[in-house]
């Protein structure tokens, strides 16, 4: 493994970076820092943040399998060995083809933490259980459930153009690698980010999605981004079962885009006290949906938690153990650390390459086991990285 300031990719590997209005430069997210903090110095903002003692980023591995698939999303750490999933290892999804087309990756690698790779899926469209609406085209919402079951979002074009994106589906894979199981309609339309939780035989997916009038809209923004809460019942070596969709959330921001093939509602991370924070992407904020385990209708786009200030365009987001929340950004190469108060009380700068510097790198993240570490996908140098 290389420790590394600044990730460099080859023109040959290098994958289409989204470019996400870039609200303001490092050097103004870090005076918004202090002023939000009081004045205080960004070396003191950092103390007794999650973010404050990981200052080095590790290349672990690229994330390139054998068909030469690009543009790494979804990233999930494997809680226990079963199957072919080896515990600790980390799965990550790709979203784009060896032809650099959005919306067309079929593949999920299996990453070692010492760097070792190997396939876990290669997703063949028709050799489902039932269809996928549109194709494949693996997206950032990837979570592991009880039992090995994988789940990963699919929002597909079949040719790399917003115009052809299609509602996609939920693939449910089993600890081998292989499909078994298709989640289609109820709400489900471009699932583009996803956490989960289990509890017993039951568990819990938070999806956003990204596709409700977005195509029609030609890249003008629509408010209909939604989250469902989809609760599963889960069957030991069997696939689990839908049993009820619910919105928990809707009206949120979205677009296409040339670069990022569609910007709306991302990353999604469930609290401590049951809250679920929202990476609205578009407005540069972080919104909050109170009571998501339970609730039974929508609350609209949530309470802003914090937003502007060194949020520019989050993508990808996670709790950490100190019940923050750190999200990266689509419109610059910064990781934040926020909390649930709203105070942007940390960042790092994990990539600096491109114009604008950073801006459209990165995408999923992930607590490491340690829980003093962070992993995340550089879609510049098509690697998975860690922050330590």
């Amino acid at each position: 493994m290389n420790s590394h300031s600044v990730s460099v990719a080859s023109a040959e590997t290098r994958s289409r970076r989204p470019r996400l209005p870039r609200r303001r430069s490092l050097v103004s997210a870090v005076a918004a820092l202090a002023v939000g903090l009081g004045g205080t110095s960004a070396a003191a903002a950092h103390h007794g943040t999650f973010l404050g003692p990981l200052h080095t980023v590790t290349t672990i591995a690229s994330t390139v399998p054998a068909n030469g698939d690009l543009n790494p999303y979804g990233t999930a750490v494997v809680p226990q060995s079963i199957g072919a999933l080896h515990k600790n290892n980390v799965l990550v999804s790709n979203f784009n083809n060896a032809a650099n087309e959005q919306g067309t990756g079929t593949t999920i690698v299996q990453v070692k933490p010492n760097g070792g790779v190997s396939q876990f899926a290669r997703i063949n469209p028709s050799r489902l259980p039932s269809p996928c609406t549109g194709g494949i085209g693996l997206t950032t919402a990837l979570s592991i459930l009880p039992g090995g079951w994988v789940v990963v979002g699919s929002l597909p074009t079949g040719d790399g153009n917003a115009a052809n994106a299609e509602a996609g589906c939920l693939l449910v894979l089993d600890s081998r690698g292989t499909v078994r199981e298709t989640f289609t309609g109820h709400g489900i339309n471009g699932p583009w980010d996803m956490t989960a939780v289990s509890h017993g035989n039951r568990a819990d997916l938070f999806v956003t999605n990204v596709l409700n009038g977005t195509v029609a809209g030609g890249g003008n923004v629509v408010n209909r981004g939604t989250v469902l809460r989809i609760a599963l019942e889960l069957h030991g070596n069997q696939p689990p079962t839908r049993e009820k969709t619910t919105k928990i959330g809707s009206g949120f921001a979205q677009r296409t885009d040339p670069d990022a093939l569609v910007v709306g509602p991302t990353g999604v991370g469930l609290g401590h006290d049951g809250t679920l924070y929202v990476a609205d992407t578009v407005n540069s904020r972080i919104a909050a949906i109170p009571d998501a385990l339970k609730r039974r209708t929508s609350a609209g786009t949530g309470r802003t938690v914090s937003s502007g200030g060194a949020l520019n365009g989050p993508l990808g987001l996670a709790i950490a153990p100190n019940n923050n929340i750190l999200t990266v950004n689509g419109g610059d190469g910064n990781i934040v650390e926020t909390t649930p108060a709203g105070r942007q009380v940390a960042i790092r700068q994990l990539d600096s390459t491109g114009t604008p510097p950073g801006a459209g790198a990165l995408f999923g993240l992930a607590i490491a086991p340690n829980g003093r570490s962070v992993y995340f996908v550089d879609d510049a140098s098509n690697t998975l990285n860690l922050l330590h």
